[in-house]
């Protein structure tokens, strides 16, 4: 059982740690509004993934792989989700930081929950550590409950390294110019993740 945990541990942290539609967006509002100001989008994540995990663990994950059309919805939703956070990302405007005017408003943990609702990438990453990890008869619910708490470990620690990359960017964006090229950046590379979707 602890080495099925420790390669399971393996298998989640490439999929939590790599570039993709959540690390895009950690690490871009995590240069536009802080460290702390991001906590919540990466708590929507993290919560987001449990939900995927345990409707794929409890039978309904299994209709995408019964029925394809349902794999396209998701991964047409998905696209345009994440086509429209990039447009909101590489659009965010300048803000200095001591205005006295109240900072912008960060991206709210729910986004971060929607993102992996409709994340066939999400999906995936779920199905494939319950087929792999998973355990049959009697010990299968202490094997979903160890694949959520490996899921929850490696979001937290992934989150809190591209949140903490964002932010070290953000304290370089001293100019509008800077900012702007910055944010049009993370826009492309988030929209580039549709790319992954679909490959």
């Amino acid at each position: 059982m602890e080495t099925l945990f420790f390669s399971m541990l393996g298998f989640l942290w490439v999929a939590a740690i790599t570039p993709g539609p959540n690390n895009m967006l950690l690490t871009s509002s995590g240069a536009n509004y802080g460290f702390m100001r991001t906590i919540p989008l990466m708590i929507g994540i993290m919560l987001g993934m449990q939900c995927i995990l345990l409707l794929v663990a409890f039978g309904v994950g299994s209709l995408i792989l019964l029925y394809p059309a349902l794999h396209l919805i998701l991964k047409i939703a998905g696209s345009a989700y994440l086509l429209w956070l990039a447009w909101k990302i590489g659009t965010a405007t300048y803000e200095k930081l001591e205005t006295d005017a109240p900072p912008p408003a960060p991206i709210p943990f729910w986004q971060g929950g929607l993102l992996q609702v409709i994340n066939p990438k999400a999906w995936l990453m779920a199905l494939g550590a319950v087929a792999s990890f998973s355990l049959a008869g009697s010990q299968y619910l202490h094997s979903v409950v160890l694949i959520s708490i490996g899921i929850a470990l490696v979001n937290i620690v992934a989150g809190i390294i591209w949140i903490a990359f964002g932010s070290m960017i953000g304290t370089l964006l001293r100019s509008r110019r800077a900012w702007t090229i910055f944010n049009v950046f993370m826009g492309l590379l988030t929209a580039a993740c549709v790319l992954l979707i679909w490959h």
